[in-house]
């Protein structure tokens, strides 16, 4: 194994062993619940590794997990509420109508969400935070543009490349 891979196994576990326990805690206290913490932590440690050509160098390893875990709990909001909102729709449509839907038809609708969400996940966070904007949000790809510091024309290729993403992860 090279020099250098070594190195950056060694650099990660003592990230972990000594920045772990730490960060569960803060998360804890912040999110107010250890289960929801244990699962944030996990998911910036996992980050971690993705990004881990970006960890050399890196001076204060606490304040960069800590950017990473807050970026996750603002992802994870905004999936509840596209959840929320879907579950205030379903109510709605069921006032509206003579019943509500049917358990197959809830059934196909979490699964949606939850593809729309593995989407979101892995498409990078400007096309993220384009695609929250512009569907859920109701903003013009102007104004999303602006907020991103990028292009109208870069708005809409985010924008493909999520509904692409959720199409692939439908085949599957």
């Amino acid at each position: 194994m090279p020099t250098a891979e070594l190195a950056l196994r060694e650099q990660l576990h003592v990230w972990y062993s000594d920045h772990h326990g730490w960060l569960h805690a803060w998360l804890s206290k912040r999110l107010g619940c250890p289960q929801q913490a244990a699962d944030v932590a996990h998911n910036t440690f996992m980050r971690v590794l993705i990004a881990r050509d970006a960890l050399f160098g890196v001076q204060q390893p606490r304040a960069w997990l800590t950017t990473t875990a807050k970026r996750l709990m603002v992802d994870d909001i905004r999936h509840r509420r596209i959840e929320q909102a879907y579950l205030a729709e379903l109510a709605a449509l069921g006032r509206e109508q003579d019943g509500f839907p049917s358990p197959e038809q809830i059934v196909a609708a979490v699964q949606a969400l939850m593809q729309l969400s593995a989407a979101l996940e892995s498409v990078s966070s400007k096309a993220r935070t384009a695609f929250v904007r512009h569907y859920l949000d109701g903003e013009t790809h102007a104004a999303t543009a602006a907020e991103l510091g990028v292009s109208t024309r870069m708005v809409q290729k985010y924008l493909a490349q999520v509904l692409l993403q959720c199409r692939g992860l439908g085949r599957g």
